[in-house]
């Protein structure tokens, strides 16, 4: 996949449309200094730009998979571009995420990316809507847990809030 391809063309369009976004996943971790695997590009948008992304991606050749009000994704029929999923968020949580979140450079384009706290929230969201997905959120909120200057308490509170707790002091005790 052509990371930088697919971010700047995406990118392009939002900033055109005057819809902000984030980038989150594998690549927000890249920026933090976390290199893995990944086969996507996951963005984070507000929900009130779903129809407008959506039918950019499919102009754009990309074929939309599955799609519900908090979630899309997209896999483009060329390689280069592969996959992209989309989380879309309402007004009140865009506006605390965009507020708190930081400018980095993805493949030299110029992107925001959630907090460690914010990443860590989705990361453990995802856990709770999937637990086969378990093993690779810890390992990525373990990293997430070990930046200097991250509030564990926040994220302890994360994962309160989604009943998993235990999960916190198992990566507590990791730690």
């Amino acid at each position: 996949m052509e990371i930088a391809a697919v971010v700047g063309d995406v990118r392009g369009f939002l900033d055109r449309e005057g819809i902000p976004f984030a980038i989150v996943g594998a690549l927000a971790l890249h920026t933090y200094g976390y290199s893995r695997a990944t086969n996507d590009v996951d963005l984070l948008v507000g929900r009130d730009a779903q129809d407008r992304l959506i039918a950019f991606l499919e102009k754009r050749g990309f074929e939309t998979l599955h799609r519900s009000d908090g979630y899309s994704n997209h896999l483009h029929v060329n390689p280069d571009f592969g996959r992209l999923d989309v989380i879309y968020v309402d007004e009140d949580t865009r506006g605390k995420m965009f507020a708190e979140a930081r400018p980095a450079s993805l493949a030299g384009i110029g992107v925001l990316v959630p907090k460690p706290e914010h990443l860590a929230a989705m990361k453990i969201h995802a856990m709770k809507n999937d637990p086969s997905r378990a093993f690779q959120e810890m390992a990525d909120i373990q990293f997430l847990m070990r930046l200097p200057g991250v509030d564990r308490g926040q994220i302890r509170e994360y994962f309160e809030r989604s009943g998993q707790v235990e999960r916190f002091h198992e990566l507590e005790r990791s730690l």
